[in-house]
């Protein structure tokens, strides 16, 4: 597993926030960068997240170990794909109608939408994580390893050591891990599924994760992502 150091946050809204204090909070250098001018942008940063760094896309991915992106899903692609070329990416975004708006335009409906940002990526190593738990949750429940009120999150890729690699940040974190290595799973925590929005312990989230192939969403899931 390569070692984090420095961490990179596309994205300057509610969640991108949220993970810049984790990062923060965790002893990581963080440089965040949003839709914004710099400077604007540097202004919500200093009162926010103080000790974060306000740069432009092309700095956060260039002096940054791991890039996590939380931005509105609808945007992934107004960021040029070989900015990311040989990154750590996570994918900690969701389709949601009220900023995205209609699906179909969004997304191919025939596979999900990690795939597709990955597909788009093709140079990444794309992981999912951080995408199912709220953001005041996020925020509030992060806690150090062994806290028996620890919560835990989902974590999956279709890189093993991308996927361990990103386990571990997310350990540093907070939160314990649920780990998979298949980048379409990642189905099961968007919006839609039983885990959208879970703030569950690592029994419970894995217990719902084990059971997940027996609904009637999962079913349909597979059945999408099987053609």
């Amino acid at each position: 597993m390569m070692a984090i150091q420095r961490v990179g946050i596309i994205g300057a809204g509610k969640v991108g926030i949220v993970l810049a204090g984790l990062a923060l909070d965790a002893g990581y250098t963080v440089r965040i960068s949003g839709s914004g001018s710099v400077k604007k942008i540097a202004l919500t940063i200093k009162t926010l997240v103080p000790g974060a760094i306000a740069s432009e896309n092309a700095d956060v991915v260039a002096n940054s170990d791991i890039i996590l992106l939380a931005i509105p899903l609808s945007r992934y692609k107004n960021i040029d794909a070989d900015l990311l070329k040989g990154k750590l990416v996570i994918d900690a975004m969701n389709y949601w109608w009220e900023t995205d708006g209609i699906r179909e335009e969004v997304l191919d409906p025939s596979t999900t939408s990690s795939e597709q940002v990955q597909t788009y990526f093709k140079d990444a190593k794309i992981v999912k994580a951080f995408n199912h738990m709220g953001y005041h949750n996020l925020q509030e429940e992060a806690r150090p390893k062994g806290d028996p009120k620890r919560k835990a999150l989902f974590v999956t890729g279709n890189d093993p050591e991308a996927v361990a690699t990103v386990a571990a940040f997310v350990d540093h974190m907070g939160f314990d891990t649920v780990v998979h290595n298949n980048l379409a799973d990642g189905i099961m925590t968007e919006p839609g599924s039983p885990l959208f929005g879970a703030s569950l312990r690592y029994a419970e989230l894995k217990d719902i994760i084990d059971h997940f192939d027996q609904t009637e969403f999962g079913k349909e899931v597979a059945a999408q992502t099987h053609k």
